[in-house]
């Protein structure tokens, strides 16, 4: 078990490095896809976290702003968030089943980044009915989720072009 300095630690290194990388992100067009999903990404992190911790499935014992949040600030609006962006910009291109092959690339280290979280420090506590599954899975399809709308969005649009130009 590591101790509560090493944490904070952690989570003040993380934020450092998503602040620096942030910028990065939204330099490659089409930048309104990147924040639209950024956007979309960060609200429902928070209400699906939100939900999740007012249930008990899950807890953040060691946190940012822990006076002011019950969840998972760091991770719920900036870090997944960004991850989101970066599925979104890597799967551009891409339909079906290799959006998902792509997604778990961003999603399994995920999952074994909660799992050390969860095993070795304080920072997160999956609590009685949350397993490793739920995170995986529902991170997976949260994301497989985002990037069809994003796309979905970005059809409605390349159709109200083409009807402009007729």
């Amino acid at each position: 078990m590591r101790n509560k300095k090493f944490e904070v630690k952690f989570l003040r290194v993380m934020l450092l490095i998503a602040l620096g990388i942030l910028p990065f992100l939204f330099r490659k067009p089409p930048i309104k896809d990147w924040l639209l999903a950024y956007v979309f990404n960060a609200l429902t992190n928070g209400i699906i976290d939100k939900f999740i911790v007012t249930h008990g499935l899950l807890r953040y014992p060691t946190r940012l702003l822990k006076k002011q949040f019950r969840i998972n600030v760091l991770f719920d609006f900036l870090l997944y968030p960004m991850i989101s962006v970066m599925i979104n910009q890597a799967t551009y291109y891409d339909k079906g089943l290799k959006v998902l092959y792509k997604i778990m690339f961003f999603t399994i280290p995920m999952f074994f980044i909660e799992l050390w979280a969860e095993k070795r420090t304080k920072l997160i506590e999956w609590k009685t009915g949350w397993m490793w599954y739920h995170t995986f899975t529902s991170v997976t399809l949260k994301s497989y989720l985002n990037r069809m709308l994003i796309g979905w969005i970005r059809k409605i649009e390349k159709k109200q072009e083409e009807t402009k130009i007729q």
